[in-house]
């Protein structure tokens, strides 16, 4: 079974390695690529359908999943556009808020829908490998995170980086919102037992570095995920397309739901 695929922002890095991804393969088809208008005549290089319109695309296409890597506005109202037509849309955007998250929630229980802020089999066996490592260690060490991206990302800290420490509070029944740490300056006193820090580092074309350290008396662990290329996001973001096409909708899924 082939399955088509439409993608979003395909003059973008993100996009158009999606789309040489799917074409390259026999398991997809590039049905369309979406994108400004004033990227459309540079989009007509994929050889299919091209338009900066979604609605319009999922009008003339049926049977096909969206793929959007895109900012979270963008992503929320093309998951909107997608669930109205009751078209699978996987999203790997991120820089979501709580509430935008919430929306999405609330979109998948009438459409097919999967979102996850790093679509690479690495991180998602983190998420579930991390938490049984925090429990075992137990209390006497203390948790910090360093994430390393281009110097072109916008959000920060990363999706990922936010996914991991929410995997490391919930192991420890911690609420993130409270023992989270972005920034240490000045005379800040000892740190607290209660405090995950996350520090950001942006810097040339690093595709994506994260190390999660649990130090303790006497010894450190770390925990370091790298991401060599952006074609690691981009296989799994078509997996999941492949895996989402034909699912019905009830919850908003996640690479967890596929491995």
């Amino acid at each position: 079974m082939s399955v088509s695929i439409v993608v979003m922002g395909a003059n973008g890095r993100m996009g158009a390695t999606i789309a040489r991804m799917a074409q390259d393969s026999d398991k997809y088809e590039l049905a369309a690529v979406v994108g400004r208008k004033e990227h459309e005549e540079r989009l007509n290089i994929w050889g299919c359908e091209v338009s900066n319109d979604l609605d319009v695309v999922l009008d003339k296409i049926d049977n096909a999943v969206v793929i959007d890597f895109t900012v979270p506005a963008a992503s929320l109202a093309n998951a909107k556009i997608a669930a109205k037509h009751n078209t699978p849309i996987v999203m790997g955007t991120t820089g979501f808020t709580n509430e935008e998250r919430a929306q999405l929630e609330e979109l998948a229980k009438t459409s097919p829908m999967f979102w996850a802020p790093n679509t690479s089999v690495g991180i998602s066996a983190l998420t579930q490998i991390l938490p049984e490592l925090i429990k075992i260690l137990g209390e006497d060490y203390d948790l910090e995170m360093v994430e390393l991206h281009h110097n072109k990302k916008k959000d920060s800290p990363s999706g990922t980086a936010m996914r991991l420490a929410e995997c490391l509070a919930e192991a420890k029944k911690w609420d993130l919102d409270k023992v989270a740490n972005y920034h240490r300056e000045g005379i800040i006193g000892e740190r607290p037992k209660e405090e995950i820090g996350i520090q950001t580092i942006r810097g040339g074309d690093v595709v994506g570095v994260h190390t999660v350290y649990a130090m303790g008396p006497g010894e450190r662990i770390e925990v370091t995920h790298h991401a060599h290329s952006r074609e690691t996001f981009a296989a799994g973001a078509l997996r999941a397309a492949y895996w989402l096409a034909g699912r019905d909708a009830g919850k908003l899924y996640s690479m967890s739901d596929i491995i």
